[in-house]
């Protein structure tokens, strides 16, 4: 099939609107009171949008009006939908809980806005395709619902987490990161070396089969991982702006640069190469024992009159030399 048929162009665009249905979707569950459907409803949606780009761009399937379905999809399904599920779940009639759900999402609206922004900002440097700015929307819909997640799995059992304040000082929080500019880290970039293929489809195999075993945990253990990589991103951005030499070069070299700068930092020298050196040294040595005549024997470089004054500089009397004997 070529690549510009419509059978290829109408697949990224169909995984978008099933991602919207999916978010929606989530807030019927939690109206029927399944929060759990709710839950896996807004994941499914997180899979398929990370899907329908990649799949876009692999078709050369790519085109405006997918875009901007991307963009209503993504509004929709980690905007609307999990602020909507937030305030049946907890803020049920409350006017205050209302308006925090109504901030997270515009928040998330305006993260979209800017994203679409930046995507035609051509002067960027290569670096920062590393990086999102802020916290993309997939994952800002799902930590926003790490409280619900954590009331079913250990119970409304009136945990700190599950009080009115502290589940809208941590959407509003979420909201935060949403339309800041701390850096996150991209997958789409990611190179993985060949070495490390075979380690990481068994780390995937093990996440699978903790997702089926404990899905609910597995889903609270990664949006906090998430959060604690947030760090080393900001880390990591901070060091490439100020190392263009590592901006386009591949994770080996770009490894090598930065060991290379921690030992200047350090007041260490890089470790010196005389494998030649010693080698040559090694042929030049004198033959001893028997060894086969006619290597040549290493020639001082010094000239003769320095050679000859040698022992002044080390204090010793000319008769006194290493080898010589004093006349008697």
């Amino acid at each position: 099939m070529a690549p510009t048929a419509p059978g290829v162009r109408l697949l990224p665009n169909a995984l978008t609107v099933l991602a919207m249905c999916a978010g929606l979707s989530a807030v019927q569950f939690v109206l029927n009171g399944q929060p759990t459907a709710a839950i896996a409803a807004i994941a499914i949606a997180a899979v398929l949008d990370s899907l329908d780009g990649r799949i876009a761009r692999l078709l050369d399937a790519t085109s405006k009006m997918g875009a901007e379905l991307d963009s209503l999809a993504d509004a929709i399904s980690f905007g609307v939908a999990p602020a909507l599920m937030l305030y049946v779940w907890r803020f049920g009639g409350d006017r205050v809980g209302w308006v925090v759900a109504l901030i997270f999402a515009v928040c998330m609206i305006l993260r979209l806005a800017r994203f679409n922004t930046l995507l035609e900002d051509t002067e960027q440097p290569v670096y920062t395709k590393e990086f999102f700015v802020g916290v993309p929307a997939p994952a800002g819909g799902l930590l926003v619902l790490l409280p619900l997640i954590l009331t079913i799995e250990y119970g409304d059992a009136g945990h700190w987490w599950q009080s009115k304040a502290a589940v809208m000082v941590w959407i509003v929080a979420v909201a935060a990161l949403a339309i800041s500019r701390i850096p996150t880290l991209s997958v789409k970039t990611a190179r993985v070396s060949p070495r490390a293929v075979a380690p990481l489809l068994v780390l995937v195999g093990l996440v699978a089969a903790a997702v089926i075993t404990y899905p609910l945990v597995t889903l609270a253990v990664v949006l906090v991982l998430y959060l604690l990589h947030i760090p080393y991103a900001v880390r990591r951005k901070h060091w490439l702006a100020n190392n263009p030499e590592a901006w386009d070069v591949p994770p080996r070299e770009r490894r090598a640069i930065r060991r290379a700068h921690g030992s200047r930092r350090l007041g260490l020298r890089p470790p010196l190469r005389r494998v030649a050196g010693a080698a040559r040294r090694a042929v030049l040595r004198p033959m001893r024992n028997g060894d086969a005549p006619g290597v040549p024997l290493p020639t001082d470089p010094r000239p003769p009159g320095a050679r000859g004054k040698a022992w002044r500089r080390t204090g010793l009397r000319k008769n006194d030399r290493p080898g010589e004997s004093k006349p008697r």
